[in-house]
């Protein structure tokens, strides 16, 4: 008996220590700094490419949509399973709820699914359980109504069938079709503020965001969904800017995507570390991030750039600078040039079309030896250097495509769009610099870490990169590993 107890009693240590384990692994915080996923890692590696062109499509077709007298329209919030590659984990309502939400410059407005929401997907691929907010399940929640400022200043002006007490709506269509609607809530948002070395503590801060009541087209159907868009845009209903506006934070975001393994750094505040000198104005008025393109060249030799060129708002030689598109869309003045270039050194090469779109070729020697580095140059002498390992991606084997597409579509007034996304961008630490209007960038390792300052305190910190899909491996992994271990020691007690 007195044996039957001692093994009982160390049993039940045993197994307080594994909770007390789960408890500290679990435990993890991140701030205002976010966690972020590459939404296409761990999937299939043969994905579909024509996946990641309707991925795009359908976030231009929100960008050429936008109608500059309506904030929310302007801004848009992406697709919510194909918005954007990366979401963030963050907490809505008293209690807070987790939510997973696409990480979008391109948008400006933070929704998610609603207890209430019609056709709202309900499961994903992506490795965690949907969400949605139910506002009856938070103190702190408050609808907005269409007479109070945030709705007016929105829609600019007070609506003409405004009585009391009605909701302010929004009512979002894409250009595939797919649309999603609901009502604006006022509640706390949990986000995790920088305290020390890689250690943060939650903090909160009052946002008013959209609650998605009905989704039609590929809304609800996706099966890489999200609960939602995180909209860190311009405009004032972005995240960004209504916690400035509340004095929370600067209005200074970066982020840094890998694109090898997957998620990367995605934070708010002044960066120290490291320094960000390559920078450029952002066009004003502009709906979107907009810079001012002067040169292209590929492997040293330019590209002739015509004035009309990059003509989505004027006759600017402009172009977007975008997170959530995955590939980089030239002009069709201009792609048949640059495309011809980045091949000439490689005439033996058998070029196939793969999909009826990507540009794809046998090669067995390393891209970056065989094929030009590729430079855009922007106004104050800023450039950005895309490297071969950037733009050339490897289907399978020996077989690699390119990453560069020519852009079709055209925006209202029939001018051509250039847009800059993830190809371009990732393996880049990208600030967004909106105090002082200007974005810049420079080469670094995701997979690393920055320093941030915090404002009050002068102190800086490091902040590390997050990947929430890797790091609930590693977690699982060592968890599989001390519970082996467990279970070894309960059977020489038992």
């Amino acid at each position: 008996m007195a044996l039957g107890t001692t093994t009982t009693t160390t049993r039940v240590a045993v197994l307080g220590g594994i909770l007390l384990f789960f408890a500290l692994v679990l435990n993890v915080s991140g701030n205002l700094v976010f966690s972020v996923n590459h939404k296409f890692k761990g999937r299939d590696k043969q994905v579909s490419l024509s996946a990641l062109k309707e991925h795009d499509a359908r976030r231009h077709g929100r960008l050429l949509a936008a109608d500059a007298a309506v904030d929310l329209q302007l801004g848009g919030s992406g697709h919510p399973s194909e918005a954007g590659l990366y979401f963030a984990k963050i907490g809505i309502g008293s209690p807070p709820k987790d939510f997973h939400v696409q990480v979008d410059t391109g948008s400006d407005l933070l929704w998610v699914n609603c207890a209430e929401c019609e056709n709202c997907p309900a499961k994903s691929n992506l490795g965690f359980k949907l969400s949605v907010y139910d506002a009856k399940s938070s103190s702190t929640s408050n609808k907005v109504t269409c007479d109070q400022e945030f709705c007016t200043s929105t829609l600019n002006g007070l609506l003409p069938s405004c009585k009391p007490n009605m909701l302010c709506n929004y009512n979002i269509a894409y250009g595939d079709g797919s649309a999603t609607s609901g009502y604006y809530v006022k509640d706390n948002i949990q986000l995790d503020k920088v305290t020390g070395n890689h250690q943060t503590t939650s903090t909160n801060g009052t946002v008013v965001f959209g609650c998605g009541a009905k989704q039609s087209g590929n809304l609800g159907k996706s099966p890489a969904a999200v609960d939602g868009i995180l909209g860190f845009g311009q405009a004032n209903a972005s995240i960004i800017s209504q916690l400035a506006s509340s004095g929370k934070v600067k209005r200074q975001f970066s982020h840094c995507l890998d694109n090898v393994k997957g998620g990367g750094i995605y934070a708010i505040g002044e960066v120290v570390e490291p320094k960000v000198k390559n920078t450029t104005p952002l066009l004003p008025n502009m709906p979107h991030y907009t810079v001012s393109m002067k040169t292209i060249e590929v492997g040293g030799d330019a590209i002739e750039l015509t004035t009309d060129i990059f003509g989505l708002f004027g006759d600017r030689k402009s172009a977007v600078i975008d997170s959530g598109t995955t590939l980089a869309y030239l002009t069709p003045e201009i792609f048949e040039p640059f495309i011809k270039k980045i091949f000439a050194r490689q005439s033996g090469l058998k070029l196939h079309t793969v999909e009826e779109q990507f540009t794809c070729f046998e090669y067995t020697g390393k891209v970056d030896d065989g094929f030009p580095i590729v430079k855009f140059g922007f106004k104050s002498s800023a450039s950005l250097t895309v490297y071969p390992h950037d733009y050339l991606f490897r289907l399978r084997d020996n077989v690699w495509c390119s990453g560069w597409q020519s852009n079709s579509m055209k925006s209202k007034d029939g001018k051509s769009v250039t847009l800059l996304g993830d190809l371009v961008l990732s393996n880049k630490l990208v600030l967004y610099d909106l105090e002082n209007q200007a974005i810049g960038w420079t080469d670094y390792n995701c997979t690393s870490s920055i320093k941030l300052k915090d404002d009050k305190s002068g102190q800086v910190y490091s902040v590390g990169a997050h990947n929430l899909s890797s790091a609930s491996s590693r977690i699982m992994g060592t968890l599989l590993t001390f519970l082996l271990l467990v279970i070894a020691m309960l059977q020489i007690l038992h």
